[in-house]
């Protein structure tokens, strides 16, 4: 009997300390609650505890019935009490603080469950979280289908850990933002280090699961940044040579759809005649003489051109051929390969030079075959790298198709011309091997592209050609179940995620974006996710940050930052929006499908020698002696 009136007292007593007041107001969502004017202190006092009282930011209870609703304080006001006797009470009895609640779901079994189940009555009772309670509005992880990842403490609430579930985040598409130096980089290399640290013993962990992150400022390469045992290519541009090399097999270069990627190909014109002109090459590899085949290929289109009687088309195509065919050199000096032949413009066809006897070629066609271009054919070889030899392919089937009145040259010469450009920068970043198995893994299951020394084209360009060959690859594995897991990790995103590039095409530009948006869009069907960071959002493609599922919010600044947070994501409530800017360094809102609630998180700290290399540079260590 007495211990039930004991556990009597501590119910009422721990009643009397976390009752904050009463609800007075219900508008839909929000709920506007009258506190009592004996909890207007900022702590109070339990069992010895010190409680942080209720405040913009904190959470409470609202008791109707045997249903506890939990709502998040967004704002407050104060309201003069004209029931009070001005003459006979305290200054603070005039006024009544008012809470503005928005209601985010409900506590059920022990376990808080996110959305409104019932609207609270006028009168119902509100009171503080207890520690319980707060442990339930915080835990996101159901341990009995995920496993737990701890990420960091509550910022608002001390010693609250705040766990992440592997299932919860990592498959799904994640964002994380923030200015520079706000810890948006750390945070990244938090998440993976933890969930490598849990994982990295596992058989299946190993077998199953690829990590890819594009590093454009190099901050990621060093040896034991995030983990230690990866891989990592250092791709560089600026030496003769290059350094590393991602290595492709042939066939997979040879996808239309890859090649369109490197040729900047438009859709309707340029891929067709692109996809013509492969097939072509495969056709004519696979002859049991390919050489001699293109050779006689390219002397039945000299013949052609020279007895054409249409002078402006005859000499483009000439212009062609001469880019097919080697420099002559006589004497070390180079000699022309066209002098022996000229246009008559009154017969209009060309005709030999000298033209003692008349010789015009649409008279003697076998005169053709003695002029020096014709005959310098013999000394054409293929060239040694792949993009000069598809090249060669693509002029002779551009000759083929001006011939044939099949396309016209201002339409498909800007392809032809932007694989010329890229060709010095292709032989120092990517390697072509015969070898069916070639990948980007070298053995392990996490690859860091190093793009710090690629210039600028190269960095759009290695991170949309990779990402689409693994993306296919996943995506045509014919099996039921899938097993195998990809997450595409791309740092400062906005280099290639822009929808406001000015230095590119707008057929350029749309493709990039639409081959990540698909990948965002439908990737998940095939075990392919994203994980995006980027200091500026407000330049990446809305569509792809409004198709993330969880999101890591670093400090912002900028208002155009922020209003494209605000647009595009929808889990942020007021008070965590309104706190975007003056977010402490290393503290980031943690937003998403994960989260029952946004949540202001302290990231954990990782060892030193995991840590990106990006610390700002130290000026007094520097500079005093």
């Amino acid at each position: 009997m007495q211990n039930d009136v004991n556990i009597s007292d501590q119910v009422i007593l721990k009643d009397s300390i976390f009752r904050i007041g009463k609800v007075f107001s219900v508008e839909g969502r929000i709920v506007k609650i009258k506190v009592d004017k004996q909890k207007n202190a900022s702590h109070l006092l339990y069992k010895g505890e010190l409680l942080k009282n209720v405040g913009v930011g904190g959470y409470i209870k609202i008791i109707k019935g045997y249903i506890s609703i939990i709502g998040k304080v967004e704002s407050e006001q104060v309201q003069e009490d004209k029931s009070v006797n001005h003459a006979y009470n305290k200054e603070e009895d005039k006024i009544n603080r008012i809470l503005n609640v928005s209601l985010l779901g409900f506590i059920d079994s022990n376990n808080f469950e996110r959305g409104i189940k019932e609207l609270p009555l006028i009168d119902n009772e509100c009171f503080l979280l207890d520690k319980s309670e707060i442990e339930q509005v915080h835990d996101f992880v159901d341990e009995k289908k995920d496993v737990k990842l701890r990420l960091g403490v509550l910022a608002l609430e001390s010693g609250q850990p705040i766990h992440i579930g592997v299932n919860g985040l990592f498959a799904s598409h994640i964002g994380i933002f923030g200015n520079t130096g706000s810890g948006k980089s750390y945070t990244l290399a938090k998440l993976y280090r933890t969930l490598y640290t849990n994982f990295q013993k596992q058989k299946k962990f190993n077998k199953n699961a690829k990590f890819l992150l594009f590093d454009f400022n190099g901050e990621y390469n060093l040896s034991d940044t995030i983990i230690s045992d990866k891989n990592v290519i250092n791709l560089n541009t600026k030496t003769k040579e290059g350094e590393q090399k991602l290595v492709f097999n042939e066939k997979d270069l040879l996808n239309i759809e890859l090649f369109s990627i490197i040729a900047n190909a438009t859709e309707k014109t340029q891929q067709p005649f692109l996809k013509r002109a492969l097939d072509y090459y495969q056709y004519v590899l696979k002859s049991d003489d390919s050489l001699l085949h293109y050779k006689n290929l390219l002397r039945n289109k000299i013949e052609h051109i020279l007895s054409m009687s249409d002078k402006n088309k005859a000499y483009l195509l000439l212009d062609y051929v001469r880019e097919i065919l080697p420099t002559s050199i006589e004497d070390g000096v180079e000699v022309s390969l066209t002098d022996d032949f000229s246009w008559h413009g009154v017969k209009s066809t060309f005709y030999k030079v000298p033209n003692n006897d008349y010789d015009f070629f649409d008279q003697k066609p076998e005169l053709i075959k003695e002029t020096k271009l014709y005959k310098h054919v013999d000394k054409y070889e293929f060239p040694e790298d792949i993009i000069s030899k598809v090249i060669d392919f693509l002029y002779l089937q551009l000759i083929h198709d001006v011939l044939t009145n099949r396309a016209q040259n201002e339409h498909i010469a800007p392809v032809i011309n932007k694989l010329k450009s890229f060709q010095k920068d292709f032989k120092k970043v990517i390697e072509i091997s015969s070898d069916k198995t070639t990948d980007f893994w070298n053995g392990k299951n996490f690859t860091v592209i190093n793009l710090n020394d690629a210039n600028l084209s190269t960095k759009k360009l290695i991170p949309l050609l990779v990402s689409f060959k693994l993306y296919s690859e996943h995506k045509n594995q014919k099996k039921e179940t899938v097993d195998k897991y990809l997450n595409i990790i791309i740092d400062e995103a906005h280099n290639i995620l822009s929808y406001e590039s000015q230095r590119e095409s707008e057929s350029w530009k749309d493709y990039r974006l639409e081959t990540f948006e698909e990948i965002i869009k439908e990737g998940r069907k095939f075990g392919v996710f994203l994980t995006i960071a980027s200091q500026r959002p407000s330049d990446i493609s809305p569509t792809i940050i409004s198709q993330l599922h969880n999101y890591f919010l670093h400090r912002l600044i900028n208002n155009r930052d922020i209003q494209a947070v605000e647009k595009t994501i929808s889990y942020l409530d007021k008070v965590s929006f309104e706190s975007l800017p003056i977010l402490p360094t290393g503290v980031c809102i943690l937003a998403g499908l994960m989260a029952h609630i946004p949540v202001i998180v302290k990231i954990d700290a990782i060892e030193k020698k995991h840590e990106p290399n990006n610390k700002t540079i130290d000026l007094v260590f520097n500079w005093k002696d």
